[in-house]
């Protein structure tokens, strides 16, 4: 892993976890994570109830649009999560890759989807820990 680790969250539609996740990586690691996220087949938009549920907890991600998966978003990145996108994602020998269980939020409204954002942040706070934990004095 490069001095700064590069995390690429990789879901369906890049509309609803995968945002989800990237935005808490981006929020609770700082510039210590290099953050990437994308779809295997992008929606046309975020999903409005995930954007609702971020922005009840200080996160805005109502600009995010769904990125297209590429292999080289793959092979830039040390970490690579799934998040219930099966085989789309293509694998490199040297690269971590992870996939994680949770629910699509997708057509479903904001009380469905804080559930699952809360999921995310625990996932995404165990991960910091393992790649890119607060410097010590």
């Amino acid at each position: 892993m490069s001095e700064k680790p590069s995390v690429l969250f990789v879901c369906v539609h890049n509309a609803g976890r995968s945002q989800m996740a990237a935005a808490w990586l981006t929020h609770l690691a700082g510039d210590r994570v290099e953050v990437r996220s994308a779809g295997s087949n992008p929606g046309a938009g975020v999903n409005p109830a995930a954007v609702e549920a971020m922005a009840e907890v200080g996160i805005d991600i109502s600009a995010e649009v769904p990125k297209t998966l590429t292999v080289d978003a793959v092979k830039e990145s040390d970490v690579c999560i799934t998040m219930g996108c099966g085989d789309t994602c293509p694998v490199f020998p040297g690269k971590r890759y992870l996939d994680w269980q949770l629910e699509d939020p997708a057509g479903q409204g904001v009380e469905a989807v804080r559930p699952i954002r809360d999921e995310i942040k625990v996932l995404v706070e165990g991960l910091i820990k393992e790649i890119a934990p607060e410097p010590t004095a």
